[in-house]
């Protein structure tokens, strides 16, 4: 053990001889850079010259007797089920190195095929693409299975399909078929059963494995494991009682010895702890006199705790950023530019959970600069800064970011801040992985050699980000200060001058939405010959009426406001200071247009419908969806008209509540109220209907397998993030219900962030029990269908009571309906079963191929929307939810301030979709930057925390916290109503009684 290394380890509060075996783990993972570092484990024989694991809690020297003459090594220790949860490059890619060790060492066994297609993706992110010469050379000199030469030449033929895979896309692909392999991750320990027969144990991330040679003859699931023990050489396994069951309660196997024996327990206890245990459990508490069994148990993290950690950002970002081989390097540098190899992984995630949540964003238009801040909820890290800043639109991240493409000096500016890359040398963590197995002896640390680290590379999406970007730290941008105190006092202060101004403020974002489709969308389409003549016609003769119109109301509400704030005819007083007389002039106009509003039913429909039946219209409209002025899903923009009806609505019963009837503004503004109260009710029924159609619509683009997800007579009503139990624990989970259905689906890391459909439970004679006791698990649910039952947990009992009351309103729809539909049944997945709950797979060369086929250049898919917000921050949303905010709607300037940052930045801020959207100003075509809010806590700044200005309200999720600032008492409490509406989901009783109208 390097003395070094050693002596870093000990902090000045605990002597060196005494520093538990944490402190060491830590000093290595720290020295990595390694933020997952809690599925790694320290390995060393001991003095019997067995195998163990360094116990974090022991002291280090009462475990290593003689460090000078050890080799620790550190190497994986626990394999999650799926590698899509480890969350940094860094991490995947020391499991694709201990992948590699395994194969040389004869522990990971598969067929031909599995080996061929295993070493492809190995030799692929060594030197890179295909050349034969390269490739014979290359596995002459590395051997990575004995007698590999048979399989060279298949080997050759699988890494020929890899073109263009870069080293992070190759350790992926490795992994997803290393994690197929019945082998994968396994450590046999011989054994015999009580018949005396050979066999070996091991445990995994599922429960405790029986092995013969090296085939699984029989698993113990967690969940039926009820204790494990040992006594001297007998391993027992206690078993939960089952009537179906042939086996006996309790099971019994011989080990070598005492020690052997322990040692088994040790890792099976661990394991269980580390995949099953939301949190670390707790110590035992001494015995007074006597002292039964062995105190040992689990230390660190759990998985469930680790992935908490790298969501919430809790760590410090570090670069971690690999090349291909000095071969392939120099090969690259001669080749045409056609044929060169990107050197740093094109696709780049920013998921929610990182550093940074919120919206971040550079624009340096004419010198002046927007600061942001970036925040993330969810699994990857920043991205790459090789792609340039303009393709970072979106990204699977809760922020849509843009950087101004204009503006070449701000693009200048980031190319000279970007991390240079250093060609790696020897060493396990350089550029070409030779070891998987990071060894520390008394000749030094280590193997980390001029290593390079960049943010997460992930093989999740396409875009890159420019969150961060050294502008954001510019103190060069705009700041807002007691300047805004100065302008308020030459404004009116009533509470009827801001009502006017909401509608002008709203009005405003109102009329770009309409110029999504009647400018942005018109002009698409008129240059692509994609879309019918007669859905042209339908579309644009519709909405254009409607832009026309409301762009002459905006001109008078605006014309009003000036004459109110005395910008213009400063004498004339009294009359002009009132708003109800503009709102009835042009809401009795507005009738004339209900024939357009009551053809958008039909248009939404028609366009769904041509999407469907054309391919070329469907990529053309999702191409459109990417473009920064698409900040919402496109069928959401055909319903802005209805929605804007109820906007008016409320805007008026706020007004006609607050006046007095003497007023001479009453009677106007009570006569608006009427008429725009009838045209809301012609047209609510209609906008449920469309409301509905248009959920189910924008689901179906999330969801794999689930082509009929939009039938006649289905109805959305919840989604959310659950954990499900299976065999491997509790895994995560994305829910649909709707009134037919339950839908459970999970996400992997691909480039369309899509959830692929694991199974479904029909609601027609389900029954739902609460099972916490059962389980072990809080806020646990039994739901049991006809044909299948399923576990699950919600993360907090508020969750689970929002689910149990809408499941159970679900069921007792479907009982009182005629029984299962045969077509919404049969619009569902074939199978029933989970992936989780296969008992093995199948492995074949069709299986192990397909893989390679997951990372292919998918199209892109929006990766903000509330089913990812709601997948990152384990939460949920129903439909109920979701009509309640499309009335909490509302645009306007706001101050906004960062927790550690000193001025205030004015901003133009939309919030709508659960969402918060960032403008520098109202007269910008598309949003800089956006914080969705699901799962933030509104609150009021404490006297503790220094702000000392009036109408301040609080945003924070975990440790991110964000203040705004409005300009009035009204301002403030409309600003601080709407937001609650997307902070706090809305009960069923409260929707239901959501009929009445929303007071101020």
């Amino acid at each position: 053990m390097p003395d070094e290394l050693w002596q870093s380890t000990a902090n000045h509060t605990l002597p060196r001889q005494r520093a538990p075996g944490k402190v060491l783990h830590d000093a290595v993972c720290n020295h990595l850079n390694l933020v997952e570092g809690d599925y790694f484990g320290l390995e060393f024989p001991d003095h019997k010259k067995m195998m163990v694991w360094l116990d974090l809690l022991k002291p280090v020297m009462k475990q290593i007797r003689r460090p000078k003459h050890v080799v620790v090594k550190f190497v994986v220790k626990f394999f999650p089920p799926d590698h899509a949860q480890l969350q940094e490059e860094l991490t995947r890619y020391l499991f694709a190195l201990q992948v590699k060790q395994d194969l040389a060492q004869g522990r990971l066994t598969c067929n031909d095929t599995s080996t061929a297609l295993l070493i492809s993706h190995i030799v692929q992110s060594e030197i890179g693409d295909f050349d034969e010469t390269i490739d014979r050379e290359h596995l002459a000199k590395n051997k990575y299975i004995p007698h590999q030469e048979a399989l060279e030449d298949k080997i050759m033929e699988f890494h020929r399909n890899h073109m263009g895979q870069t080293p992070a896309e190759s350790d992926f692909q490795l992994l997803e078929i290393a994690r197929r392999l019945e082998m994968y991750g396994i450590r046999l320990h011989p054994a015999k059963d009580r018949e005396g027969t050979k066999i070996n144990l091991a445990v995994a991330n599922t429960g405790i494995l029986v092995f013969q040679g090296h085939t699984k003859i029989n698993a113990f699931n967690w969940a039926k494991v009820r204790k494990l023990s040992f006594k001297r050489k007998r391993f027992l396994i206690k078993l939960r009682p089952d009537v179906n069951s042939s086996f006996q309660d309790t099971l019994e196997f011989l080990m070598a010895s005492r020690d052997f024996c322990k040692s088994f327990w040790k890792i099976c206890v661990e394991h269980h702890a580390f995949f099953r245990l939301f949190e670390e459990p707790k110590p035992k508490p001494k015995p007074v006199l006597f002292s039964r069994g062995s105190s040992f148990r689990f230390s660190g993290r759990t998985q469930k705790q680790v992935l908490d950690y790298v969501k919430e950002g809790g760590h410090k970002k570090v670069q971690f950023e690999r090349k291909h081989s000095k071969i392939h390097s120099i090969r690259s540098l001669t080749a045409q530019p056609s044929e060169q190899h990107t050197e740093v992984p094109k696709q780049s995630a920013r998921a929610y959970g990182d550093n940074n949540d919120a919206a971040a964003v550079q624009s340096c238009r004419q010198g002046k600069e927007l600061k942001s801040s970036a925040e993330d909820t969810g699994q990857h890290k920043s991205p790459s800064l090789k792609k340039s800043p303009k393709e970072g639109r979106k990204v699977d991240g809760a922020v849509v970011s843009t950087v101004e493409e204009e503006e070449e000096p701000a693009k200048d500016r980031m190319q000279q801040n970007r991390p240079q890359s250093q060609q790696p040398s020897t060493g396990s963590l350089t550029g070409s992985p030779h070891l998987s197995e990071l060894s520390i002896n008394s000749q030094g640390g280590p193997s980390v050699a001029n290593m390079t680290l960049s943010p997460n590379l992930s093989p999740d999406a396409k875009q890159s980000s420019p969150l961060v970007s050294p502008l954001l730290n510019d103190p060069s941008c705009i700041r807002a200060d007691d300047e805004e105190e100065v302008k308020r006092k030459r404004f009116p202060t009533e509470k009827a001058y801001f009502i006017a101004k909401e509608v002008a403020t709203t009005e405003r974002t109102y009329l770009k939405d309409l110029e999504v489709i009647t400018s942005w969308f018109q002009s698409a389409v008129s240059k692509e010959d994609c879309m019918p003549e007669t859905l042209k016609n339908l579309i644009f003769s519709n909405f254009e009426p409607l832009h026309k119109f409301h762009t002459g109301f905006l001109k008078e509400i605006e014309q009003r406001l000036a004459l109110w704030e005395g910008r213009s005819n400063a004498h004339i007083k009294g009359d002009y200071q009132r708003i109800g007389d503009v709102m009835l002039k042009n809401i009795q106009s507005m009738k004339q247009l209900t024939i357009h509003l009551r053809k958008h039913n039909e248009i939404l429909m028609e366009l769904e419908n041509g999407i469907k039946n054309s391919r070329k219209l469907e990529t053309f409209c999702r191409d459109f969806e990417l473009q920064k002025v698409c900040y919402l899903p496109l069928n959401t923009f055909l319903l802005r008209p209805l929605h804007r009806l109820m906007h008016y609505k409320q805007i008026m019963e706020r007004l006609c509540k607050h006046y007095p009837p003497s007023h001479i503004d009453f009677r106007d503004s009570r006569a608006a109220l009427a008429e725009i109260s009838e045209m809301v009710a012609q047209l609510h029924g209609n906008m449920i209907k469309m409301e509905n159609f248009q959920k189910l619509h924008e689901l179906k683009k999330d969801l794999i397998g689930m082509d009929n997800l939009v039938i006649p007579g289905r109805e959305f009503i919840r989604l959310g993030s659950l954990s499900k139990l299976s065999g491997k624990g509790l895994q995560q989970r994305m829910f649909f219900l709707f009134n037919d259905i339950l839908l459970y689906t999970s996400r992997g890391l691909t480039a369309s962030n899509q959830f692929k459909v694991h199974g479904h439970l029909p609601l027609y004679g389900m029954t739902m029990e609460e099972s916490e006791e059962e389980w072990g698990v809080p806020h646990c649910l039994t739901l049991r269908g006809q044909q299948q039952s399923i576990v699950v947990a919600a993360s907090t009992r508020a969750e689970m009571d929002k689910w149990t009351e809408d499941i159970q309103m679900a069921i007792d729809l479907a009982e009182k309906s005629s029984g299962p539909a045969p077509e919404l049944l049969a619009s569902s997945p074939p199978d029933n079963k989970s992936p989780d709950e296969t008992t093995v797979d199948q492995e074949s060369e069709d299986d192990l191929s397909a893989s390679r086929t997951s990372l292919e250049r998918q199209s892109p898919h929006r990766g903000n929307t509330t089913v990812h917000v709601c997948w990152h921050r384990n939460t949920s949303v129903s439909m109920i939810d979701f009509s309640i905010a499309v009335e909490n709607q509302l645009s306007g300037n706001l101050l906004r301030k960062f927790k550690n940052s000193n001025g205030w930045q004015k901003l133009w801020v939309v919030f709508t979709n659960f969402c918060m959207f960032f403008y520098k100003s109202h007269q910008d075509n598309h949003p800089l930057a956006s914080l969705p809010l699901l799962g933030y806590s509104l609150t009021l700044p404490s006297e503790s925390e220094n702000i000392h200005k009036d109408y301040v309200f609080k945003l924070h999720f975990k440790s991110h916290v964000y203040y705004f600032r409005a300009e009035s008492e009204y301002t403030f409490e409309r600003w601080m109503e709407v937001i609650r509406s997307a902070t706090s989901s809305a009960s069923r009783t409260r929707a239901l009684s959501h009929k009445e109208p929303h007071t101020y």
